[in-house]
């Protein structure tokens, strides 16, 4: 039976926009409020690069040890969005007993591809050198991205192969399987860059273990994407990767509403990221 939130995500539709974004903030405030509450920041705005936007902040609850740790990369089509936003998965992260972290990244106007990439491929960098000191095992470092943040992942596995990650979660992305969205062409360039840009091939041939998921109300262009990259993965690798197709939820709602009381999502993540 759906509940009431999820009753009110599907009359949302698949839409797009501020004002969607806004009505699921509202659902999920009152869960990210009580989250904020057990789950204070253990380090925030550390710089992993010189520009200001380049800060991440870390969450942990557990006891030390050599913890995995999971940094989230927020969405928000390239051009706004923050660690803040974020923090909720980094909290429920760190309730599960990792070492949770959410970083910024340089956005549009300034920003262009690859740039959103390679601040993904410094953050995991500067918690690779610096998670032990606050109890991480780097050898178990995971990635988790929504929509622009899932892409920025995808492209940090373009530009480096060899990145050190134990897996990664892409949450509503674009691998490279629709055509150019004229609203993502000013981080992309013009339309004809468009497909040597993407990592489609990337994320086909990658080793690294990924859990990729889209929500039941995402757009179609997002459910085409999550269709595409998992028939990559079982045309390259003979099967798919671990995932889902998450009731209830739409584009925005997918990330926000983890660490909520609709688990099924949160408890499949934390499943994977034990499994690796």
């Amino acid at each position: 039976m759906e509940t009431t939130t999820e009753q009110a995500t599907a009359a949302m539709g698949l839409e797009l926009g501020p004002h969607v974004v806004e009505a699921c903030r509202a659902l999920y405030a009152a869960d990210h409020a009580a989250l904020a509450a057990r789950v204070p920041v253990l380090a925030p705005d550390c710089p992993y690069g010189p520009h200001e936007r380049q800060r991440l902040d870390l969450y942990r609850i557990a006891p030390v040890g050599d913890l995995p740790v999971v940094l989230f990369v927020h969405g928000g089509g390239f051009r706004m969005g923050d660690k803040a936003g974020g923090a909720n998965v980094a909290r429920t992260m760190a309730e599960a007993g990792f070492l949770g972290a959410a970083m910024n990244y340089r956005l549009l106007p300034d920003a262009r591809w690859p740039e959103g990439g390679e601040d993904v491929v410094a953050a995991v960098e500067w918690l690779h050198a610096n998670g032990a000191a606050h109890d991480g095992d780097t050898a178990r470092i995971v990635v988790v991205g929504t929509s622009a943040g899932a892409v920025h992942i995808a492209t940090a596995l373009r530009l480096r192969p060899d990145l050190p990650l134990a897996g990664a979660v892409l949450l509503s992305g674009l691998y490279g399987h629709t055509p150019l969205d004229a609203r993502d062409e000013p981080y992309y360039g013009p339309d004809a860059q468009y497909p040597q840009r993407m990592p489609r091939e990337a994320m086909a041939q990658t080793t690294i273990p990924l859990f990729v998921a889209c929500a039941q109300f995402d757009p179609p262009r997002f459910q085409a994407e999550f269709l595409g990259l998992m028939q990559d993965r079982l045309r390259v690798h003979g099967t798919m990767p671990a995932g889902m197709i998450v009731p209830g939820q739409n584009h925005y709602s997918l990330a926000m509403h983890i660490g909520g009381a609709d688990r099924r999502l949160t408890d499949a993540i934390v499943d994977f990221i034990k499994s690796l």
